[in-house]
């Protein structure tokens, strides 16, 4: 499903440039052989995590710098496939935070997963496309080639779960931050409430240190410096309404 977008059409006068951020080493590399052999396609750039495309795109909060990478000129990529559970951070949240310093790219979102609160998630951060890690070569290559000529881009099995969720009246009660389990998703809403680690471990009848390891993967799953900074992007998404919240639990998922 392509619908025509706004946007500059890429450059006739080259390749359409691509980026490939990914995590998982067999997939990116597949991926970046696959585009490299198509005909007016090219892999300018490969990130391997969200903070090593940070530094790929010179972008604010990123980690210690590494003199190996060397950054890419954002007016060069016309297309940045985008993986949507990257190890250290969300597809979703880097693709906000390419877009906000590079409005100019464009973002395919490439995901195992088909979840309605992910898929939200990446349309709001900006994402133009849409597919699964299964889809078969050809239908790669239309995809690149369609967002980057602007439109946008949903694979059949995607736009299937878009419109169930929109026909479906779900809008209201979308999760938020759907990468984290109901559990973490808890803990963070206790912590934006300012529970202090004893109280968030006594309000759930968990151990502190149980607690203290649950905010440490949140902020890392988050791309979060610190508590403070969770407590504000916690709020800014609506928690902090501690107990009160129920559906933040969620139906399934890991307990702690």
């Amino acid at each position: 499903m392509t619908a025509q977008a706004s946007g500059n059409p890429a450059r006739e006068d080259r390749p359409i440039g691509v980026v490939v951020i990914d995590d998982h080493p067999v997939f990116r590399m597949g991926m970046t052989a696959l585009l490299n052999s198509l005909p007016g396609i090219a892999v300018i750039g490969q990130a391997s995590s969200a903070d090593h495309a940070r530094q790929l795109f010179g972008l604010p909060g990123a980690g210690e710098a590494d003199r190996r990478i060397e950054r890419i000129g954002a007016a060069e990529v016309d297309v940045v496939l985008m993986d949507l559970d990257l190890g250290d951070g969300s597809g979703a949240d880097l693709t906000r935070e390419l877009l906000h310093t590079h409005p100019g790219l464009r973002v395919l979102v490439v995901t195992m997963h088909e979840d309605d609160d992910a898929v939200v998630a990446s349309v709001r951060a900006g994402a133009r496309g849409f597919l699964v890690k299964s889809a078969p070569p050809d239908s790669v290559e239309r995809a690149v080639r369609a967002v980057a000529a602007g439109e946008l881009i949903l694979s059949p099995s995607v736009a299937a779960h878009a419109l169930d969720y929109v026909v479906g009246g779900q809008r209201a009660t979308r999760l938020p931050f759907p990468q984290l389990t109901p559990r973490e998703r808890e803990v963070l809403d206790l912590v934006a409430a300012g529970l202090d680690n004893t109280a968030i471990a006594a309000r759930l009848s968990l151990s502190p240190k149980t607690v203290r390891n649950t905010i440490a993967t949140v902020l890392a799953k988050l791309s979060l410096r610190d508590r403070s900074a969770a407590i504000v992007r916690a709020r800014a998404e609506g928690l902090g309404g501690g107990a009160d919240q129920v559906a933040l639990r969620g139906s399934s998922g890991p307990a702690d």
